[in-house]
């Protein structure tokens, strides 16, 4: 059942993504330690284009182990949205996670193949470099788990990692981390 659940887990994350395009000149105009939800905002923001490269488990699965995943990520009505799409190599799933400002918070609403939404609140660290989201609510069926916690790592402007926590039934915690470089305009999987 643990490995079944894991799956789960592994598949909510994975999804078909459309290329969108978007300049190096709008990925450089963010302070990085811009102050707030609002500077926090701007800077996911900045992750706006196409991404792939290869996730790693713990615990390990081995089924997508070292996997690619590809990620589609975009500004979306007049700059008030940001829609985060994945999909990994060998996974039809195609799960959505959706970010917005909510007054003075910058909330997550992951729609999950598990049958639920879960809510977080995300705050960047002092320094900009990492956005980190924590549950706050969960809607829908929780019997097969749910995400509750996401971690985004800006390194520089053609690189950055995720990492998503999915606690199981059982309480145990299941984590993919992804290690993501931004795809030229003819995408594709580096070398």
């Amino acid at each position: 059942m643990r490995l079944t659940c894991f799956a789960l887990s592994i598949l909510l994350l994975s999804g078909s993504t459309p290329t969108f395009a978007q300049s190096s000149a709008e990925h450089a105009s963010v302070d990085a330690a811009a102050p707030g939800a609002r500077g926090a905002f701007d800077k996911l923001k900045t992750l706006a284009g196409s991404w792939v490269g290869r996730l790693t488990t713990d615990p390990v699965y081995e089924e997508v182990e070292g996997n690619f995943a590809q990620l589609s990520l975009r500004v979306t009505s007049l700059g008030n949205a940001f829609v985060h799409e994945m999909s990994i190599s060998g996974r039809p799933d195609h799960p959505l996670t959706m970010f917005h400002l909510d007054e003075d918070r910058l909330v997550l609403t992951h729609y999950c193949d598990a049958g639920n939404r879960p809510r977080m609140v995300g705050k960047a660290s002092p320094d900009g470099k990492t956005l980190e989201f924590d549950l706050v609510s969960l809607d829908g069926d929780d019997s097969h788990g749910h995400m509750q916690r996401a971690v985004f790592t800006f390194i520089d402007e053609n690189h950055h990692t995720e990492e998503w926590t999915y606690r199981m039934p059982d309480g145990n915690a299941a984590r993919v981390r992804f290690d993501l470089q931004r795809t030229n305009a003819g995408g594709g999987v580096p070398g």
